[in-house]
């Protein structure tokens, strides 16, 4: 089997040195290709992301710049977690999913930055856009919700899919605000704050077992599927 993978190895570097001969060969009329390779965890500068133990971020997810991030928390699918000026912090058994946002926010008028601070426990529900906010423990941020610069949520609080939840605005613990603007709609039921905490532990067994997925090699797939 080791054999067969090193000979198809070969084959294939032999393939792409051959392409790169040809396309010189060319001159002016080669198609050529620039490629970058995809990194996850990425410096920015001197800026670079600090994370803790058994922390999952995704292969096509980013996380750069001045970024720190607790154990066991998670970065999903497409996710980006960007702290270019500011800084971002996210506690432990924090789940960030797929295709979400979370950015600085860096005023011009102000010649200040807002940094975007979240806790643990906490569940980011998809597409969400996370933009110089504070989200405390135990919230939950609905699919597709949008936090603008100086927004905060309050711990044990929930932001429903679709919200806007409008700068320097403050969602009190344990009420659930909805709409464009953001509003509140009422108080959270008990089995709605005993969800938040199941949420975040779901998702924290459910990033281990994409963490140990993805660690596997190219040969420790082919080994698992009898090739």
């Amino acid at each position: 089997m080791k054999a067969l993978y090193r000979l198809g190895f070969l084959l294939r570097e032999t393939g792409q040195a051959l392409d790169t001969l040809g396309c010189k060969l060319q001159g002016n009329y080669s198609y050529l290709e620039q490629l970058n390779r995809a990194r996850p965890v990425m410096n920015l500068y001197d800026k670079v992301p600090d994370l803790g133990k058994n922390v999952f971020v995704a292969p096509n997810a980013l996380v750069s710049g001045r970024v720190q991030v607790g154990n066991n928390s998670s970065i999903f699918y497409g996710a980006v977690v960007r702290g270019d000026n500011g800084s971002i912090s996210v506690g432990e058994n924090t789940n960030i999913q797929d295709g979400t946002t979370v950015s600085t926010h860096s005023s011009r008028l102000g010649g200040h930055v807002q940094n975007t601070s979240i806790g643990s426990n906490v569940t980011i529900g998809h597409q969400a856009s996370l933009h110089g906010c504070v989200i405390e423990d135990e919230a939950l941020i609905g699919m597709g919700a949008t936090l603008l610069e100086g927004s905060r949520v309050e711990k044990g609080a929930m932001v429903a899919a679709g919200a806007i939840v409008q700068p320097g605005t403050t969602v009190p613990a344990g009420e659930i605000w909805g709409g464009a603007p953001a509003k509140h709609l009422r108080a959270l039921k008990p089995e709605e704050q005993s969800f938040l905490a199941e949420s975040a532990e779901h998702y924290v067994n459910v990033a281990a077992v994409h963490l140990e997925q993805t660690k596997k090699s190219l040969l420790d797939i082919a080994k698992s599927k009898g090739l």
